[in-house]
């Protein structure tokens, strides 16, 4: 018995990567499973229908049961398309893991209209639309009586949460844009019986993160991997099991850690029983902050605008 039997899930961005492994564990643990990956290149150009045909071979070769659809998220249609063919081929979706993203790296003042719209349309519209054809499914079914267990599990990262980067405005945003949704689609689906919840994994050894220094690197055979992506999968088919209690909870993964994050924490307070003036206002939050409320982020900013004066230009 497998902690998904009877469960059926839909994958997005499951052909490669993150989505691949999940895919293949979802599947291990007696999901059926609906692969969606139309198999463009990270930035998401091109198109390649052999990607999720062949994370389906290989979940039928060990015995599983899977299909395949090569839809775009960004595509409003083609959301509604890949619900759709779960509930055609299995009858029914109690899942939807939302993994699918590209991305585009270039510094702000380099990035263009398109592809900022281009990541945005994936990663955070794509999350929506998959979100929204599967509740207006679940929210049918609830009212025909059906109170069956639903899910959803988003996907965010470090580097839209608590780490984000230089030249990645766009995926950033996604990202973080994502992880307020969570909590808005926990607030409003759970009338349905619908729990919604979020992964943010961080240093994953995937087409997106090969360029960063030593994340090709791999350890000795049989060692644990802690940047192989297969760590967040264990932890997304948590939160999709029918007996999970969790929702509007984002939680970051990196190796073998699993951490509850709170969103944006309130930290140093100021308070005045009327109008600020901007030089009482510099002085409270001078004194509120002090030197290490902005250490961090700082150090940050100012080694990359040193970096960038050395090399004779700007970061990013």
């Amino acid at each position: 018995m497998g902690s998904l039997d009877g469960r059926v899930v839909l994958i997005t961005g499951g052909g490669r990567g993150i989505g691949r492994e999940e895919a293949l564990f979802f599947a291990s643990e007696g999901a059926r499973v609906v692969v969606n990956d139309p198999g463009v290149a990270v930035d998401g150009t091109g198109g390649d229908a052999d990607v999720a045909a062949a994370v389906v071979e290989e979940i039928i070769a060990r015995g599983g049961q899977a299909v395949a659809n090569t839809d775009s998220v960004a595509d409003w249609h083609g959301a509604r398309r890949m619900v759709n063919t779960a509930l055609r081929t299995f009858g029914d979706l109690h899942v939807v893991v939302n993994n699918a993203t590209v991305e585009r790296n270039r510094g702000m003042a380099d990035l263009t209209e398109e592809e900022f719209d281009d990541v945005i349309a994936v990663k955070l519209k794509g999350t929506f639309a998959v979100t929204r054809w599967a509740a207006r499914h679940w929210r049918e079914r609830f009212e025909a009586g059906d109170r069956v267990d639903r899910a959803v599990v988003n996907t965010s990262s470090g580097s839209g949460l608590l780490n984000p980067l230089p030249t990645q405005a766009s995926y950033a945003a996604g990202n973080a844009g994502v992880a307020a949704m969570t909590i808005v689609g926990a607030l409003e689906l759970g009338r349905y019986g619908v729990r919604v919840n979020c992964v943010s994994p961080s240093m994953a050894r995937t087409r997106l993160t090969l360029q960063v220094p030593g994340m090709r690197e791999e350890p000795p055979a049989g060692r644990f991997d802690p940047l192989h992506p297969s760590t967040n999968a264990p932890v997304a088919a948590y939160l999709a099991t029918a007996a999970c209690p969790l929702t509007g909870q984002v939680l970051s993964i990196r190796g073998g850690s699993v951490t509850v994050n709170h969103g944006w924490s309130p930290g140093a307070h100021v308070h005045k029983d009327g109008l600020w003036t901007v030089d009482e206002l510099a002085d409270a939050l001078g004194r509120a902050l002090g030197p290490t409320g902005r250490t961090q982020l700082q150090q940050m900013i100012d080694a990359l605008l040193d970096q960038g004066a050395r090399s004779g230009g700007t970061p990013g």
